[in-house]
């Protein structure tokens, strides 16, 4: 193969390029001189075409790709703009609509990888781009089309968890003819919300929320419930799980196929053994006042709540976020039912989000309930009927007399968090709450595809977000089960089992557990399906056995000779 010829349908096919500069607004036009940069692009081998947008993105920007690929021919297109993470796809598509195969794209990051870090370099940053253009346009002739993997998919999906979360997937899913098999640890559904006696800030009684949520459910014929389970294992990959269930007092397991898999197991509130004098009695947590309130047990008059209990310290570094609301919703409960209770809370900061919370905390104040700050390098002394706490604003420490001390302990992952990541392999975090994919592009999908999260299992959530993220978490399920088949990138590795000697390097180094070892061959194997394109088997293949299309040897070699 040449700079100037290409193999098709066993002829030869001349590279015509098409190069489209997009100034992004001012994101790039205002750094760097775009018109020079497409300019320049027209005088590089292969390319036929040349143009400059406003905005590539734009419904306009488009069309000029395609319109370009039909009026000059164009078998490659190099978009240089910003991210391919965001962008990638949407610029393949057109290509595809104007009848070219999507994998003869590339892309240029003229915008994240140029014209924002040298925003004040104009003359250097124009140069740059120059370069990368290039780069681009030098591997954008050794592209080779590809074929997108299909695979089969099974209908049907399983949901960890019978909370809020996991019930609101279940409910999304079954509701759009989605078969689902939900699991819970517990004899029965409801997870924490069964605690709970009323919910901020419109005191609707938390037992008949949850309630409301398992009738629908139950009533549902594509449903299936499991209760006292959890899972064994899980193998396979997005459209074909295998997964094994546990559940007491059944000796055999429990063998299901699932496409897709819904994590929702929620987390719990920390038991703050030796903090503050905590003894379950006169000393208690939120969850155990939200008990004796919802069992007509509360009888104190002089309260106090303490904030961030065992949270924002050494061992727990995170705001658990939903404490504060939760503080300031059973103060105003206090008052209500007892005008003459003195109730004080003592904080650090109030996390109050959104403008309903916020008004909770004017409203708790004007109904009398106290508030005061104190110093966390001086955290309050609970003692013999006494809370003493230092009043930075005021200087002093100053003292509280109780009958019960509440504190405010914040939600922490359920002990099997780790081992049911493992199982999936997918991420958690330091404190082992669930890690999506990407906070702001895919909230609710694990880098694992096919499997995704919700609830109070990714990070402390109110009831109505959780429930938002449930059904959130079933659209997405659904724009998966509800094709034919699983279709999916070409980018992907592949092993020539004619040179691979089988050293298992690559299966070491693959995060996705896509390469599996094949003894009659002697080799290893990709499957594609797993595969995630990371190229971490590549580069450590010794024998070069293993490559990753679109990012082969002679593409980045010339990607790296133009420069």
């Amino acid at each position: 193969m040449t700079d100037k010829m290409d193999e098709k349908k066993g002829g030869l096919e001349e590279i015509r390029i098409g190069i489209f500069i997009c100034d992004c607004g001012t994101n790039i036009a205002g750094h760097i001189d775009c018109s020079a940069v497409t300019s320049y692009a027209a005088t590089l081998p292969n390319v036929v075409y040349a143009k400059e947008n406003l905005y590539t993105c734009s419904e306009s920007g488009i069309a000029e790709i395609i319109n370009g690929i039909k009026q000059h021919n164009l078998n490659r297109v190099v978009v240089a703009s910003c991210s391919p993470r965001t962008h990638q796809p949407l610029f393949q598509s057109s290509c595809s609509q104007a009848g070219m195969n999507p994998y003869l794209f590339e892309m240029a990051n003229i915008r994240d990888q140029c014209s924002w870090v040298h925003m004040q370099q104009r003359e250097g940053g124009t140069e740059k781009a120059k370069d990368l253009v290039r780069m681009a346009a030098a591997k954008a002739a050794f592209l080779e089309p590809q074929k997108d993997i299909e695979a089969s998919l099974v209908a049907r999906t399983l949901v960890i968890g019978g909370g809020v979360a996991g019930l609101s997937a279940a409910e999304g899913l079954a509701g759009m003819g989605i078969e689902v098999i939900l699991i819970e640890q517990k004899s029965e559904l409801g997870g924490l919300l069964r605690q709970i006696d009323t919910l901020g800030p419109e005191g609707d009684k938390a037992s008949e929320r949850i309630s409301g949520l398992i009738g629908a459910l139950k009533a549902c014929p594509n449903v299936t419930i499991h209760t006292d389970s959890k899972m064994q294992d899980i193998a396979g990959y997005i459209g074909n799980y295998d997964v094994t269930i546990h559940q007491e007092g059944r000796e055999e397991p429990i063998k299901e196929k699932v496409g897709c898999i819904v994590v929702a197991t929620g987390a719990l509130p920390l038991r703050p053994e030796g903090l503050f004098g905590y003894n379950g009695t006169n000393v208690i947590t939120q969850i155990e006042l939200e008990q004796m309130l919802k069992n007509k047990s509360f009888d104190a008059k002089d309260i106090v709540m303490i904030q961030c209990a065992g949270a924002r310290c050494k061992e727990r570094q995170y705001c658990s976020r939903i404490c504060c609301m939760i503080a300031v919703k059973n103060a105003m409960i206090i008052k209500k039912q007892n005008p003459g209770a003195n109730v004080h809370v003592l904080y650090r900061d109030m996390q109050m989000y959104g403008t309903e919370k916020e008004q909770m905390l004017w409203d708790a104040r004007g109904m009398g309930v106290r508030f005061d700050i104190y110093d966390p390098d001086q955290p309050p002394e609970v003692k013999d009927g006494n809370v003493r706490f230092f009043q930075p604003l005021l200087g002093k420490p100053r003292d509280i007399s109780y009958d019960l001390v509440v504190l405010s302990t914040p939600m922490v992952p359920r002990e099997d968090a780790p081992n049911l990541s493992q199982m999936m392999r997918v991420a958690i975090d330091q404190n082992n709450f669930f890690m999506e994919a990407h906070a702001k592009l895919r909230p609710l999908d694990f880098a694992t595809d096919g499997i995704f999260v919700a609830g109070s299992a990714r990070y402390p959530a109110t009831v109505e977000e959780a429930r938002s993220q449930g059904l959130g978490v079933a659209s997405r399920v659904a724009t998966i089960l509800f094709k034919d088949k699983l279709v999916t990138s070409a980018i992907v590795a592949e092993i020539n089992p004619e040179t691979c000697v089988g050293c298992l390097g690559c299966q070491q180094m693959c995060p996705y557990e896509a390469i599996t070892y094949n003894p009659e061959l002697n080799a290893c194997e990709v499957n594609t399906i797993l595969c995630k394109g990371c190229g971490c088997c590549a580069s450590t293949c010794p024998s070069h056995s293993a490559q990753l299309k679109g990012f082969k040897p002679q593409q980045l070699l010339r990607q790296i000779r133009a420069v």
